[in-house]
């Protein structure tokens, strides 16, 4: 659905959506949610084949889950955007008796969520729960996972990969947010990865590379994984991106991952995000 351009637009509106968001109730996360902006909206409204009207075995639907919870503005922003439930609701968010709770919550019934996020280094292992019942169903769509990079940090992460692997689950698309931030500072000094790709490659995945904030680039990325499937390995794409994209006082910095702009930021970060579907 839509050309580069019009994609391009809806991410200056989905940033829009989540500084008004983060800012409204004075809570939330909104350098990760503008830094994996192009990322869920490459999915959602070009390459995942899925139905708004939601069913939440999703057969013979791509399945995405999000392992980086906190990343919520976005992912509700997105869902809102492509038709999951009325954009409206966003105002909603992290209020009282709100579908629309800081990570995302299952039992909230919200169109779209799939799993309860936010407790970091479970995604990945769901994900690979998902694809491997999808084998066992003979359903031949991709089961998609997004994490963070300090998430990597968790050794959950690490019993799953070793089993995408051993399964071979080569419909199984992981992504992983390589900011080099996480909420204590750089993540070079918190815990270094070091060798990420390497680590993924010994482990046995098929592992790619991109530019996460340039959407010609991730859209050529997740259609060079798709190309990948198949053939017997699980896929990691290392996406490099910029904490804050869009918002040059929060780009790149960690201070940014999770606390709200006040007024004075909230007007400064809108006149730099142009309005081109119209705020809810």
């Amino acid at each position: 659905m839509g050309n580069i351009a019009e994609l391009e637009k809806i991410a200056s509106q989905v940033r829009r959506d989540i500084v008004r968001m983060v800012h409204s109730c004075q809570s939330g996360h909104p350098g990760g949610s503008l830094g994996c902006t192009e990322y869920l909206i490459a999915l959602y409204f070009s390459i995942m084949k899925h139905d708004t009207k939601f069913n939440m075995k999703g057969i013979e639907e791509d399945l995405f889950f999000i392992s980086n919870g906190h990343i919520s503005p976005v992912f509700y922003s997105v869902l809102a955007r492509v038709g999951y439930f009325d954009v409206s609701e966003l105002a909603t968010f992290r209020k009282i008796n709100s579908r629309l709770q800081g990570h995302p919550a299952t039992e909230e019934g919200l169109p779209g969520i799939r799993m309860s996020a936010g407790s970091l280094g479970q995604g990945l292992s769901v994900a690979c729960g998902a694809a491997l019942a999808k084998r066992l169903n003979n359903d031949p769509r991709n089961t998609f996972c997004l994490m963070g990079d300090g998430e990597q940090q968790e050794g959950q992460v690490w019993e799953a990969a070793m089993f995408a692997a051993h399964n071979k689950l080569d419909h199984l698309i992981a992504t992983i947010d390589y900011n080099g931030q996480q909420i204590d500072g750089p993540v070079d000094e918190v815990l270094s990865l070091g060798d990420l790709a390497g680590k993924y490659k010994a482990f046995g995945w098929t592992v790619l590379c991109c530019e996460g904030n340039d959407m010609s680039a991730i859209l050529s990325m997740l259609n060079e994984a798709i190309d990948h499937t198949g053939n017997g390995k699980p896929i990691m794409i290392l996406m490099k991106t910029a904490m804050g994209k869009g918002v040059d006082f929060m780009e790149g910095s960690h201070k940014w991952h999770g606390i709200p702009p006040n007024d004075v930021q909230l007007e400064d970060a809108l006149n730099q995000l142009e309005e081109t579907l119209g705020d809810y």
